[in-house]
């Protein structure tokens, strides 16, 4: 029996957004769960340190008006507004999932990065930051008990330009919000994001 081979497609997945209904199915048959289940699941703890980055990202992407993609994973960089500005985005919060003695220090990574190119399915061969502004999410609430991620009041937004961070003296790996707020300046609010990106872009032209 001659056996059939298909042939190799490695081109980029489209992804379209789900609207969570989307049943798991063994073929024909729909079983009795979905994506909403499994999102309910995975991500219920928008505190988290891998979810509450996600959020971050989402909140940031709304504010600039992107938020109609689906989020991608393997881009070099967080966001991509209509002007082609790359957007980077860096969250922390004081408190934590787990059980803590005292409130967490907040201190973002901010290391250059070998960049990969998911329509090329190539790294680059030389670290470098990628995007064109850092955007720095802070969860500023100290609270346990009040602690809400959704409520937009909570959070405070440092916005950097890529090219302050490269002139840097110090680390080129870390920093800490001291030295985040000499840099950026005051925060902003989720409303004020849009304009506070417009402005980062401004002075590093």
């Amino acid at each position: 029996m001659e056996r059939i081979v298909e042939a190799f497609d490695g081109t980029p997945l489209k992804v379209k957004p789900k609207n969570g209904f989307e049943r798991f199915h063994t073929g024909t048959v729909e079983h009795d769960f979905d994506v909403l289940s499994f999102w309910r699941w995975s991500t219920s703890d928008l505190v988290s340190n891998t979810a509450r980055g996600v959020l971050a990202e989402y909140i940031v992407a709304k504010a600039l008006g992107v938020a109609e993609e689906v989020r991608s994973e393997w881009r070099a960089f967080d966001l991509l507004t209509p002007d082609d500005i790359k957007i980077e985005v860096k969250s922390a919060a004081y408190v934590q999932t787990w059980k803590q003695s005292r409130h967490a220090t907040i201190q973002y990574l901010v290391g250059k990065k070998l960049g990969w190119d998911a329509e090329t399915g190539k790294s680059e061969t030389e670290a470098r930051r990628h995007a064109d502004v850092y955007v720095f999410a802070l969860l500023n609430h100290k609270v346990r008990q009040t602690l809400d991620p959704l409520n937009l009041v909570q959070w405070e937004f440092y916005v950097l330009s890529t090219r302050v961070l490269d002139v840097r003296e110090r680390s080129q790996h870390s920093i800490t919000l001291a030295s985040l707020q000499k840099l950026a300046g005051a925060p902003v609010a989720f409303g004020e994001l849009r304009d506070a990106v417009t402005r980062a872009v401004q002075l590093s032209a």
